[in-house]
């Protein structure tokens, strides 16, 4: 995590990286300057049950405000699918999906009952995607696209100044893709649609072919298969979106040799089209420079945007 020791009068925010496997929490400081940061406070808690989850994240901050480290504001980048639509009565609401047991499980009414501050509330791609806009991969960028590959996959999309989707969330891990030639038997992991992006390419989908992918080798098949398909949802995101950049987050993306094999694919796919050559798919196409703390500094811009604007934000 960024570490500035130059904030001792800046805000306090409290930030969550809701996630799947595990709750992030850090109370984190942000400063005037543009990489003025500074987490004072954080841990990690198992994503079980709501009621334990969300008890647990609210008695780290209520602990650590007894402390004196009071947050302003707090900001949820959050597992989907979720309700976003600031005008909904039922916003910062996890929906009906794959997360068994959260449906119905408001996040901002929690929050703020449990910690008496105001929340703010988005996916977790999307937050990622705030976070690396202001401090990592796709700083300086007009347009940027992040896709998380963990247990499931997801998007955030930003261009003309806004993220994309809004009042809702986009849902790209539920995009078609065409099958790879040694890849026409398996079924997919998708209780919904099978083999989606999601059912194809998440970690999950490739656990369920050949096991632990840490296991796996870097010359394995399951790569290539993987690269194919990843390959293919850069391949629409450019040629839709037109991003600046593209950022593949998420666990699977810590597998050292993958990002190279998803531009390689990439490459075959867009040949030459548009006049982009290797450098510019480089370029193009990244891994996060907040690294795994991507979500949770997304949080931290969520909190600190509704601090500055909390009229917009009710």
């Amino acid at each position: 995590m960024a570490m500035n020791d130059g904030l001792e009068t800046a805000p306090i925010f409290a930030a969550i990286d809701a996630g799947g496997t595990t709750f992030k929490c850090a109370l984190i400081q942000l400063g005037s300057e543009q990489n003025d940061r500074k987490v004072l406070a954080g841990i990690r808690i198992p994503t079980t049950n709501p009621n334990e989850t969300l008890s647990r994240c609210a008695a780290f901050f209520q602990e650590k405000a007894a402390q004196g480290l009071q947050a302003l504001a707090m900001g949820i980048a959050s597992f989907g699918p979720i309700d976003v639509d600031l005008q909904s009565p039922n916003y910062g609401m996890i929906l009906d999906g794959p997360k068994l047991g959260w449906a119905a499980t408001n996040l901002k009414t929690y929050f703020e009952s449990a910690l008496s501050v105001p929340v703010s509330i988005d996916t977790d791609v999307n937050g990622a995607l705030l976070a690396e806009m202001e401090w990592g991969a796709a700083k300086g960028t007009k347009s940027a696209a992040y896709i998380t590959i963990g247990t499931g996959i997801g998007a955030g999309l930003f261009a003309n100044g806004a993220l994309i989707g809004k009042p809702a969330h986009p849902e790209f891990g539920h995009i078609r893709l065409k099958r790879h030639k040694a890849d026409r038997d398996f079924k997919g992991v998708c209780s919904i649609h099978g083999d989606c992006l999601e059912g194809l390419a998440s970690a999950t989908a490739l656990t369920q072919r050949y096991g632990d992918p840490k296991s796996l080798s870097p010359e394995h098949i399951g790569w290539e298969i993987e690269a194919f398909y990843l390959a293919q949802a850069c391949n629409i995101l450019s040629l839709t979106l037109r991003p600046n950049k593209i950022i593949l987050g998420g666990g699977l993306m810590l597998a050292p040799h993958l990002l190279d094999k998803v531009r390689e694919q990439y490459a075959n796919l867009i040949n030459n089209y548009l006049g982009q050559s290797r450098a510019d798919i480089e370029s193009l196409i990244a891994t996060p420079g907040l690294g795994d703390d991507a979500g949770l500094f997304g949080g931290a811009v969520l909190a600190s945007d509704l601090h500055k604007a909390p009229k917009l934000m009710v």
